[in-house]
């Protein structure tokens, strides 16, 4: 009787959270299609293009300034005219997420309008007007602009932000909402201190809009969605996860990112008894995990997740954390262990006894542990199965640190040899800044920053980049 009565919620559950989809009942199948029949193969290309990028820059390295050795970024900063072919970018990912294409092959969209005032009827000119339309957008913003979102930002498929020459932050009301979608790219943005906000309607695409209860506050939350790309995004300062991936969610990179000054970092997969993140694939390479960071780089439920060349910067309880079996390939990090002489440890089974987790594939190959860092292994010995058919040789730290010296949003204090940024991160010109203290609850409150362009800024951006300014009556 019990058993029947979670059944029946669960499905009351799925039926209600589909009814708000535009797909309708399609919706209740949450299993997505995507899954690699073959992961520890995706992992091994991840580290073919890697060592690629690197002998490149290695051959180059005394007339090319453009070349990181990171492939994500080689395949597009070098390119000269990379701003009159922005969509290019969609070629450039790695990983599980490689099948991520966005808003490639659809017309240009520009964010004239910051504001989100009706998350129902939005403006055209503004953020949320692109993001639910149907048709493949390429979302592109031509100033500077901080966008304090009333309620969740809710994506349609086949979109992408691409926040490159413009200092774009999203703050506010929950965030970016990616649910049971396919095909986002999330480029060069800075997303941070996000609140819970909802029990309000919210459009999700021209022909929808539905009912949303209290959303956690995460910055970008993958729901039932598949074929997603996140890089160079600033993280921080959000009430729950920075990124969690949940409810079956697949195929998915977070590359090039900066996160800093948070508890929960990321979390992937929804529960330990919830199968169909069985399936879920994500690679999380280039990253950099800054200062003021707690747990959950990520922490894993189910799945295989390839952690490959990222810098941690310190935590303060673990880096790695899991449960519910999942399989962690770390490949080519970087961990520096805190001052705390009990927090040394990378890795951390979370509220699991060792005779269960100790047949968990967790792997370590080439990691750089510093200051008494350890990663404990577990699972099968497959040594052998990854000399022979996966070989990588160790990373050295310089690597890492090529690897990662532009992680976070282009156009901050770093050395990145593009130039065209106007100002980073930590500038308060227009009241912005990724500086100060942790999500408080009193941040929820306040109005929204506004900037607007002048015309002149739209002209020279409409003929530089050749965008095309996309108008759709409502």
């Amino acid at each position: 009787m019990l058993f029947q009565t979670k059944t029946i919620c669960i499905l009351v559950t799925i039926i209600v959270l589909s009814s708000f989809s535009p797909l309708g009942l399609a919706m209740l199948n949450l299993t997505l299609p995507g899954t690699h029949p073959d992961p520890d193969a995706v992992a091994h290309e991840v580290h073919r293009k890697v060592n690629a990028s690197m002998a490149r820059r290695q051959t180059l390295s005394s007339g090319s300034a453009c070349m990181t050795g990171n492939p994500i970024d080689d395949c597009w900063k070098c390119d000269p005219e990379w701003p009159n072919n922005r969509q290019r970018l969609a070629d450039c990912v790695i990983g599980f997420g490689q099948y991520a294409k966005g808003g490639k092959g659809g017309e240009y969209y520009v964010v004239t309008d910051s504001s989100d005032d009706d998350p129902v009827t939005p403006k055209p000119g503004t953020l949320r007007y692109a993001v639910i339309k149907n048709e493949p957008l390429w979302i592109v913003f031509p100033s500077n602009m901080m966008i304090k979102l009333k309620q969740e930002l809710i994506f349609n498929s086949y979109k992408t932000i691409d926040g490159r020459g413009a200092d774009v932050h999203i703050v506010g009301g929950g965030c970016i909402t990616l649910q049971f979608i396919s095909n986002v790219i999330i480029h060069n943005i800075h997303v941070h201190h996000c609140h819970p906000s909802g029990n309000t309607n919210v459009r999700s695409s021209p022909e929808h809009y539905g009912y949303r209860t209290l959303s956690d506050g995460d910055g970008i939350s993958i729901f039932g969605s598949k074929d997603i790309w996140i890089d160079h995004c600033t993280l921080s300062h959000c009430k729950d996860g920075l990124i969690d991936a949940v409810m079956g969610s697949t195929g998915i990179t977070i590359s090039n990112n900066f996160m800093s000054h948070h508890n929960e970092v990321m979390l992937l997969g929804h529960s330990d008894d919830y199968l169909p993140d069985s399936g879920m694939q994500v690679t999380i390479a280039f990253n950099h995990f800054g200062e003021e960071l707690v747990q959950r780089m990520p922490r894993c439920r189910r799945g295989y997740i390839h952690v490959v060349n990222n810098d941690f910067t310190q935590w303060e309880m673990y880096a790695i954390g899991g449960s519910g079996e999942p399989t962690i390939n770390s490949q080519g990090n970087r961990y520096v262990a805190p001052v705390n002489l009990f927090a040394k440890e990378v890795t951390k089974r979370v509220e699991t006894e060792q005779n269960k987790w100790k047949g968990w594939n967790w792997r370590s190959e080439g990691d750089v542990m510093v200051n008494g860092a350890f990663f404990v292994t577990s699972g099968e010995s497959l040594e052998v199965k990854y000399e022979k058919a996966f070989s990588v040789e160790p990373q050295s730290a310089d690597r890492i640190v090529f690897l990662t010296m532009n992680a976070g949003v282009l156009g901050n204090a770093r050395d990145n040899n593009v130039g065209m940024w106007s100002r980073g991160p930590s500038s308060t010109d227009d009241g912005v800044s990724d500086s100060g203290p942790d999500y408080t609850d009193d941040m929820s409150g306040g109005g929204a920053l506004v900037v607007l362009s002048s015309s002149f800024t739209m002209l020279c951006f409409l003929l530089s980049y050749r965008v095309i300014l996309l108008t759709v009556l409502l």
